[in-house]
């Protein structure tokens, strides 16, 4: 199985469109965001209603923590976490939050194969304790380029894309 990994995308709605087509023309399967969508209508008028997949989300610094549950209630393919996530994908135990310190508790914890965080707007990989932690970037491209990552669970490859060069 493919999954898209984003993070702080901030609203930035033409970048989240061309991620989503680019997503829906290269067999991507899932969606794991970690954080920083920032606009409930946001989620439910581009992200639910342009991928068909399931969605994860966890909520970020910028967040409404009120409107945001009340939104995803309403969608079929979107789950809201809270402040960090847990899946199990093709026998992977998956773990995904916003912030780095929180990543690396989780990854500390022996309890997943991956995590994944936001936050930093930084794409970052790392190896704690044998999980492999991956911070994505930011699908806004504030402060450094928009990027997303790719991982297969079948290969186990993460690729980082360039949203730029798409």
């Amino acid at each position: 199985m493919k999954l898209a990994i984003i993070s702080d995308s901030h609203d930035n709605i033409p970048n989240i469109e061309k991620f989503l087509d680019w997503a829906n023309n290269n067999e991507i399967e899932m969606i794991i965001h970690c954080g920083d969508i920032a606009a409930p209508a946001v989620v439910k008028k581009v992200l639910a209603e342009k991928f068909k997949g399931p969605i994860h989300l966890v909520f970020g610094n910028v967040a409404d923590r009120e409107l945001l549950p009340k939104v995803c209630e309403e969608l079929e393919n979107i789950t809201l976490h809270g402040d960090e996530g847990e899946i199990e994908v093709n026998g992977l135990k998956i773990a995904f939050c916003h912030f780095p310190d929180q990543a690396k508790k989780l990854a500390e914890s022996g309890k997943y194969n991956l995590v994944f965080y936001g936050h930093t707007h930084k794409p970052w990989e790392e190896v704690i304790n044998g999980c492999r932690v991956i911070n994505p970037g930011t699908l806004a491209g504030m402060f450094y380029k928009a990027t997303f990552a790719v991982y297969d669970t079948a290969s186990g490859k993460l690729e980082l894309k360039l949203l730029e060069i798409l």
